[in-house]
């Protein structure tokens, strides 16, 4: 049997080091409502999840940085003054956090650090940032750095942007950080706020269908989303000058002052601000344990970016509209950017099994592709084990 994978990355670093290390987990995340809303200073919902980012890191007597990525087999060094992207994509995730740390002036010294992970990559479950948030947390702990769990998500958001490339919101980045056992956390991502939702329902079970698809149309099409949405919020400001967002934005304003300029920015727009409201509704449902109602407003949700923001696609739709008038299915949508990767379903625990046999037997027929399933449960943030 496989050692557990804390054990496997103490032990390659021990093998490469001949020292015991600095061992930190940090974890994927999803999002149960909220799409799309985080860089419209609206609220989302993500959890932490029980799939994570090990890293073992121990510190070095000079200035440089040795880095192995245990999954991928390959090694990767450079130096704290000589840092640039790698060409190798896994490195620079590191390597931004440190750049970021070392433009805040905290001392920093050579270190080696070895990691591995259990979160499926491709799915939109943000491996990428439990990385980021790995390393800050790590080097945090290291070099003693008093660095607040915040000002950590900001830096490993900050070396996404500007070193990889990526222009994420601060999401997954928080979500890694600040999770907790069977908590959701409600963010408000105007001003980083944050609220803990209970959702502790061993009845019930979060499951990720995952597409195995990712069409190209992702990254073009989420920038111009982006540029509907200031678009507007433009056409609404020129009336209202204190609105700044959609957050801001009501559908009347909608209707009024963007609806008659133009029906697809209107479409987009709309969408954001149901959502918005859809994540305070959702909340007060949790908060009641109404689980039916918030489940409708995950369908409610699916419905919006299929038609409405049109960030979906067939693989996607087909996954939610499999899921429709099922008993034991309370709420199925697409979660992330869109085009691909995961939809994300609360089902009745005892029906799992049925429900998975069901879902992969009939997509497997209508598209050619095996569909990938994750369990998930929220869970705990960024740690150190030991």
């Amino acid at each position: 049997m496989a050692a557990p994978l804390p054990d496997l990355v103490h032990q390659t670093y021990r093998s490469l080091f001949s020292e015991d290390p600095l061992l930190v987990r940090s974890p994927g995340r999803i999002n149960l409502i909220g799409e799309h809303t985080d860089y419209n200073q609206g609220w989302v919902l993500p959890a932490a999840i029980d799939k994570q980012i090990v890293a073992a890191i121990g510190k070095r007597d000079d200035q440089l940085i040795q880095l192995h990525a245990l999954d991928q087999g390959q090694t990767y060094s450079t130096t704290l003054h000589g840092i640039e992207r790698s060409g190798l994509l896994w490195p620079d995730y590191v390597l931004g956090v440190v750049q970021q740390l070392i433009r805040s002036q905290y001392p920093l010294q050579g270190f080696n650090l070895v990691f591995a992970g259990d979160i499926p990559q491709g799915a939109g479950l943000s491996s990428s940032a439990a990385l980021e948030c790995a390393t800050a947390f790590a080097l945090n702990e290291l070099f003693s750095l008093d660095i607040s769990r915040l000002d950590m998500a900001l830096a490993a958001q900050a070396a996404e942007n500007d070193f990889v490339g990526v222009k994420c919101g601060l999401m997954d980045q928080f979500a890694s950080l600040f999770g907790q056992e069977r908590q959701l956390i409600k963010l408000d991502c105007a001003d980083f706020s944050h609220e803990y939702i209970p959702f502790n329902h061993p009845d019930i079970q979060l499951i990720l269908f995952d597409t195995r698809v990712k069409h190209s149309l992702a990254s073009s099409a989420y920038n111009e989303r982006r540029e509907q949405c200031e678009r507007g919020v433009a056409l609404i400001r020129k009336h209202h000058p204190a609105v700044t967002s959609l957050r801001d934005a009501t559908a009347e304003q909608l209707n009024r002052y963007v609806k008659p300029v133009n029906e697809t920015v209107y479409q987009r727009c709309l969408y954001v601000v149901s959502e918005i409201q859809r994540v305070q509704d959702g909340c007060d449902d949790l908060k009641k344990n109404d689980l039916m109602s918030f489940g409708k407003r995950m369908f409610e949700t699916h419905e919006g970016l299929r038609h409405q923001y049109e960030v979906s696609c067939h693989e996607l739709d087909l996954l939610v509209d499999l899921m429709q008038g099922r008993e034991a299915v309370l709420g199925a949508r697409m979660m992330g950017g869109g085009f691909g990767g995961c939809t994300i379903n609360m089902v009745k625990a005892g029906e799992v099994p049925d429900v998975i046999y069901a879902i992969t037997h009939t997509y497997r027929r209508k598209t050619g592709k095996e569909l990938q399933v994750y369990l998930a449960r929220p869970s705990g943030g960024t740690t150190v084990l030991s």
